[in-house]
């Protein structure tokens, strides 16, 4: 979050990060609230000074046997402290209006992010392995059907299991998924992260922490019974990214600048409800309720953040390097950056299915696969994470930042569409066949069930 001095000494930048990431707060009451707010604790410090002083009178005007003068700065103490009672208590009121409404700032954007209204306005800074694509089939045909096909993924069955938005991943897809983890997991390794099996639930003030609350209540998925109150601090939630659990790992923490960077890596299944996306995406694994990622999250001093933003852009792009399957960058602008992020780059692979006009002229479709995002100490304040450089010096916010590295079934719907053959096979991706028993193709499971009979039988 911004912290009040920020704002109070600089609201042209907040005003102007508002309208630039195009979220819609009343700054001009925050600002009112604050002033408010100012002016009750400085008139309470006034009436405890002035208390004081006529506390200290009192036994004064006793010992000397003024009686009268004495009751009467007895009656004056209640006055003040009655007063005082008052003034506390409209200033807590306004501290928490104040610590609510300052939950709704967006960070400020990185002074290099370009302006733009909106997704369409985000600059492409590079493709790779983009130039010389590999022989595909006439007509790549789109994942979802491929994979039912193959049997390997199952639309239908999950649909039933679970409802819409779902899917079962089935043999060698499951194997795929599998070792797509795996080997995220084992390259991030190689890039000095440390591993983390996060909890599933999370709590609410845990996704305040990371900044997917208050505002975007309604893509979580809510534990039913967590709590009787629609929304409450206690309350659990099943976790969106793993972002959440690692960041909060060290909430209300100091670290030591000797234990920076620190870089955590977990995979977890996420889960969103895409309230906002209906439509988007209603066929396959591109869109779904349930997903798996591998997460890196990065804690560094404040000096080191830029290039370490950077730094954690190519770790994430080493998993792309490495399955040989084109993708691009794109540097977002304001008004697609996100409420929590000062800087963000997107990491989009290529599939390349000719249903999907939208993508580049080959044919095919971006899918995003990473954001790479740098909050400065807008998590870190939020979630109270500071680090001091020696034990006798004083404590500041940290930077953090986050990749995906990267979400699973996006990268599972590029490999069946651009590593797929004429035959209707698929050929795995070298660096992933150790990881599949040595598998060099996948060529997909005989169907189950009466369903699977022909007409004559």
């Amino acid at each position: 979050m911004l912290s009040r001095q920020f704002v109070r000494e600089n609201p042209e930048t907040v005003r102007e990060a508002l309208q630039n990431k195009g979220v819609d707060v009343d700054l001009d009451r925050i600002l009112k609230v604050d002033e408010e707010w100012r002016e009750l604790k400085s008139r309470g410090d006034d009436l405890r000074h002035e208390r004081n002083e006529v506390s200290s009178r009192i036994g004064e005007l006793k010992q000397a046997g003024d009686e009268a003068a004495a009751q009467e700065a007895i009656e004056r103490s209640q006055e003040l402290k009655a007063e005082l009672q008052d003034v506390e208590e409209r200033a807590d009121e306004l501290e928490a209006e104040l610590e609510a409404a300052l939950l709704e700032l967006p960070q400020i954007p990185d002074e290099s992010v370009p302006v733009g209204a909106d997704e369409s306005e985000n600059v492409e800074r590079r493709r790779e392995l983009f130039d010389d694509v590999r022989d595909l089939p006439t007509d790549v045909e789109p994942h979802y059907d491929l994979g039912e096909k193959l049997g390997i993924l199952e639309f239908d069955r999950a649909a039933k299991v679970s409802g819409g938005g779902f899917y079962f991943a089935m043999g060698q897809g499951a194997q795929l998924e599998h070792a797509l983890v795996q080997f995220m997991l084992d390259v991030h390794r190689e890039q000095g992260y440390r591993d983390v099996f996060p909890p599933l639930p999370v709590a609410s003030r845990s996704m305040e922490g990371t900044g997917q609350f208050p505002k975007f209540t309604e893509d979580a998925y809510r534990i039913e019974g967590s709590n009787d109150e629609p929304y409450d601090e206690d309350d659990l939630w099943l976790l969106p990214t793993a972002e959440v659990p690692v960041t909060n790992l060290h909430r209300e923490e100091i670290l030591l600048s000797e234990d920076l960077p620190l870089k955590y890596q977990a995979y977890s299944p996420n889960f969103r409800q895409e309230a906002g996306e209906h439509g988007t995406e209603t066929r396959g694994i591109v869109r779904v309720h349930q997903f798996n990622k591998v997460e890196m999250v990065n804690f560094v001093r404040p000096e080191e953040s830029d290039e370490r933003f950077e730094g954690l852009l190519d770790e994430a792009e080493e998993v792309l390097r490495r399955l040989e399957l084109p993708y691009r960058i794109l540097e977002m602008c304001t008004g697609d950056l996100g409420f929590t992020q000062a800087k963000k780059y997107d990491i989009e692979v290529w599939a390349p299915a000719d249903d999907m006009p939208e993508g580049p002229d080959r044919g095919g479709r971006w899918l995003e696969v990473s954001s790479v995002s740098n909050f400065e100490d807008f998590q870190a304040r939020r979630a109270d994470i500071k680090y001091r450089e020696e034990h006798h010096e004083s404590a500041e916010h940290l930077h953090t930042l986050n990749g995906s590295g990267l979400a699973v079934p996006r990268i599972v719907v590029a490999i069946l569409e651009y590593y797929q053959n004429p035959d209707g096979t698929v050929t795995v991706p070298e660096a992933l066949r150790p990881y599949m028993g040595g598998m060099e193709r996948i060529e997909g499971h005989d169907p189950v069930g009466e369903s699977a009979l022909g007409s004559d039988d």
